[in-house]
């Protein structure tokens, strides 16, 4: 795995041609309707605002950005843009666009339309700049036009987005205001989709306020039914907790969807979907439960479609609530959580424990990380030393969702609770909706000392790892980190790959002796089919291509 990630790093002077392309007068397949059996609603239908993959599943089919991801793949391919050069230095990066494009209401794709998007996410103002409203444009890109972002370390005080110049109709030139190895990939997220400027100026898109719990939420009608893209799909209807409808684009520039119809039916239990699939409800539905998947496997009618394995389930640290910033007690809540006990009991063969924050099969993986087995006696003995009396009381959030990360989210924070106060501690327990209270309340740092969530990859680079988390101050975790920010940066900017892959397992190393957290996880997820569903490639970053999708 590591060797696969490591042939597809985009260099920085990486050109890339258009291959492959079809036109727009492609045949369109015999239709029918495919019906996707998902886990939930998503937050919102606006990739600026969202940072969660259910939300994205649906964008993935609406809209397009520069670059994306072959399907199934991590390999970044042309297109909004057909081909690509970034300068030696990494700081300036020229697209060529994609020709005869058009927004599903008609207006023009061109290089206005790219740069109007890019100054949109630059210029948010107000709760537009809260943690949990664009988390992506803040982890990869850093401040806004109007402010210097959230990190003492001078070298971020900056955005890393300088501008958008257009050059013609058809380029556009992105400059940076510094380096960064990871710039191109990060562009394959669905979080910076070029959308119609038309729809979202006249649908105010760039309208939302703050609820009295702190929650972020978009108030035009953008984000809930007119996000409007490029994609092979449009939004015909969306109705909460029943279903998303979308259609094919019949005015798309590539080939046409295969399906006439796509539709997301949010069911939340396992079992449910499951059932859904055997009577024929669904199709297809994503998130199986490991313990369903011989089921699966032993209905002649069905097949299971595993991803890589290419997440993480973790425990974060607010390091800003007492006594978090205490590493004796990071240290201890790590060896309180029977992390295998866990793996074997919810995960069934399909997962593994986790070590550090990133998966095996990247580079820049460290093999020599400190590390925390099961040990009761250590924990209860680091608190004692340290001056707590027994039992420590800690507030620990989690959600009942299932996720590619983590199949049994409650059973999970159950064992987890009772190992932990077998360790010297006594868990108050916070449950909260996973869409959008509990992101919310974890990005805005109000989850309590301790909150279980996890991590899908966006793309094959450290950067999207350690570098989401910890490259910059963030109210999740509460701490800031001078040492490590820098490491980070560093390593993001790195244009030699030797050197990149020294600096992040250096960072690697580091971070789990400062322990901002315990990742506990590595799940090979998996979805399932009928099988006369074709073509439906699962993607290790959750980026499902339906467009491809027949019915036999």
């Amino acid at each position: 795995m590591r060797g696969y990630l490591a042939k597809f790093l985009v260099p920085l002077a990486a050109v890339a041609v258009l291959t492959g392309a079809t036109s727009a007068g492609s045949r369109v397949g015999a239709g029918g309707t495919l019906v996707v059996g998902v886990e939930g609603d998503p937050v919102a239908l606006d990739g600026a605002l969202v940072s969660d993959g259910t939300s994205l599943r649906v964008l993935d089919q609406i809209s397009e950005g520069l670059v994306d991801l072959k399907p199934g793949t991590l390999k970044v391919v042309p297109a909004l843009a057909t081909s690509w050069k970034g300068t030696k230095q990494g700081a300036v990066w020229t697209f060529q666009l994609r020709h005869g494009v058009k927004f599903q209401d008609g207006t023009p794709f061109n290089a206005k339309a790219v740069c109007f998007n890019f100054n949109r996410w630059y210029g948010f103002t107000g709760s537009f700049q809260n943690p949990d409203a664009t988390y992506y444009w803040q982890t990869v890109f850093g401040g806004f036009k109007t402010t210097v972002g959230h990190s003492s370390d001078p070298a971020l005080k900056t955005s890393l987005f300088r501008n958008c110049q257009t050059h013609g109709q058809y380029a556009v030139r992105i400059n940076l205001t510094r380096r960064s190895a990871s710039f191109l990939g990060a562009l394959a997220l669905r979080n910076f989709a070029i959308m119609s400027p038309t729809a979202l100026v006249k649908y105010k898109a760039n309208s939302g306020t703050v609820d009295a719990n702190g929650v972020f939420h978009p108030t035009g009608s953008f984000s809930t039914s007119h996000p409007i893209g490029t994609g092979p799909f449009t939004l015909q209807t969306w109705t909460l907790g029943e279903r998303i409808v979308l259609v094919r684009n019949p005015t798309y520039w590539g080939p046409k969807a295969k399906v006439a119809q796509l539709i997301f039916r949010p069911i939340a239990d396992n079992a449910a979907r499951l059932q859904a699939l055997q009577t024929g409800e669904v199709q297809a539905y994503d998130l199986v439960a490991p313990q369903d998947v011989p089921t699966i496997q032993n209905n002649q009618n069905l097949k299971v479609l595993n991803r890589s394995p290419f997440n993480v389930a973790y425990i974060g640290f607010n390091q800003a609530k007492p006594p978090m910033g205490k590493l004796a007690v990071r240290q201890a809540v790590a060896y309180g959580l029977d992390r295998e006990a866990v793996v074997k009991a919810f995960y069934l063969g399909r997962g593994k424990v986790a070590q550090e924050f990133m998966p095996p099969g990247l580079f820049g993986y460290a093999k020599n990380v400190a590390k925390y087995p099961y040990n009761p006696a250590k924990a209860k003995s680091l608190l004692q030393k340290a001056g707590f009396t027994l039992p420590v009381k800690l507030d620990f959030y989690y959600f009942t969702r299932a996720r590619a990360y983590l199949p049994d989210p409650k059973d999970t924070f159950e064992a987890f609770k009772a190992s932990l106060e077998n360790s010297g501690f006594s868990i108050t327990p916070h449950v909260l909706p996973f869409r959008p209270d509990f992101l919310s309340a974890v990005n805005r740092g109000d989850a309590g000392q301790l909150y279980m969530v996890g991590w899908n990859g966006d793309w094959g680079d450290p950067d999207d790892w350690i570098g989401i988390f910890f490259k910059t101050y963030q109210k999740a975790w509460g701490f800031n980190n001078p040492k490590l920010f820098k490491l980070l940066t560093r390593a993001q900017g790195e244009p030699n790959f030797k050197k990149r892959v020294a600096l992040y397992q250096q960072a690697n190393r580091y971070i789990m002796k400062f322990l901002p957290g315990v990742p506990f996880a590595h799940n090979q997820s998996a979805m399932a089919a009928q099988r006369r569903v074709k073509n439906l490639l699962p993607s290790p970053v959750q980026i499902e291509r339906y467009s491809l999708v027949s019915l036999g």
